[in-house]
């Protein structure tokens, strides 16, 4: 490891994402002999145990725009309406609310407008300046290397898309000190039904396995869909991000809703097994105390 003058750390690791990004993403500590979870680095989702649906399967027709970028008549845009403006960013602040109960459409693999059309954003990977860093008392972090504008798409949080069974195991047989990389993202479509979508980076991920949970964040999460019903959890920036600046988003799905989070962590202290509580240390004014997760996850089922 060698050591970086401007801030005293140590650099752990070039580039956790392997050259798989559009740009690295260096590893920094200070300190000595720290180092990072051995992983397989995926850019996107991959398809796990019991996952109901391979996420690189094709399942949306493209559009027939040939011009380098869509316009708002574009099919693609057209089906839910637009979500970014020209440069790629998410519409206005004022819209965040709209935009999360609404379901979010890229152009794909097999549309003919150009790859820098302003509806491929999420499917384009990391593009901006981030560190991992050793940040204690959590442990590893993400913060910003370059100033980033409210709604700039950040990155995936991606891994493997587990069957609800396989995520109740992994969820279960995890010990207190384990982290739980385990998100679940309920959907509520028409006709009542209810889709589930279970994504875990603990063995195979990306860079976002190391953002860490803030009860008041600066990242919110939207399930975004290019090729496959199976969504991409992206992280835009909920408001403009200084250089240095941890980013972090809330692991209950929720951004700003202190309700909503009040109600997870009644539901968390339910449980029967204390134990798998885990402790909240992102020291906002709003915290509420230990890190939301789904309990759904530890009801007691049969194990095979």
């Amino acid at each position: 490891m060698r050591e970086v003058a401007c801030n005293m750390e140590l650099l752990v690791v070039d580039d956790v994402c392997c050259g798989l990004e559009n740009v690295a993403v260096p590893a920094l500590s200070n300190v000595e002999g720290t180092r990072l979870s051995d992983i397989k680095y995926t850019p996107t989702n991959v398809a796990g145990p019991g996952a109901p649906t391979d996420p690189s399967e094709m399942m949306y027709e493209g559009c027939d725009c040939h011009t380098p970028s869509c316009s708002s008549d574009c099919p693609c845009i057209l089906r839910y309406g637009p979500t970014y403006n020209n440069s790629g960013c998410l519409l206005t602040e004022e819209l965040e609310k709209f935009l999360r109960s609404k379901p979010v459409l890229e152009c794909n693999t097999s549309c003919q407008c150009g790859e820098q059309c302003s509806n491929r954003v999420a499917q384009k990977g990391v593009s901006l300046k981030l560190e991992v860093f050793h940040s204690l008392p959590k442990g590893w972090g993400v913060r910003a290397a370059e100033r980033i504008a409210l709604g700039r798409f950040m990155c995936e949080y991606a891994g493997e898309v587990l069957g609800l069974e396989q995520a109740r195991k992994r969820t279960q047989n995890m010990k207190q000190e384990d982290m739980n990389y385990i998100l679940t993202l309920r959907e509520h479509i028409a006709g009542g039904r209810i889709v589930e979508t279970h994504i875990d980076p603990t063995y195979i991920g990306n860079v976002g396995r190391y953002i860490n949970h803030s009860c008041a964040p600066n990242l919110l999460m939207l399930p975004v869909r290019v090729d496959s019903e199976v969504p991409k959890l992206a992280l835009f920036a909920g408001r403009d991000v200084k250089i240095g600046e941890e980013l972090s988003f809330d692991y209950s799905g929720e951004y700003g809703n202190v309700a909503k989070q009040g109600q997870l962590q009644m539901a968390t202290e339910k449980i029967k097994d204390s134990s798998k509580l885990k402790p909240c240390f992102c020291g906002s004014e709003m915290c509420a105390g230990f890190l939301p997760f789904d309990p759904s996850l530890y009801e007691v089922h049969e194990i095979k």
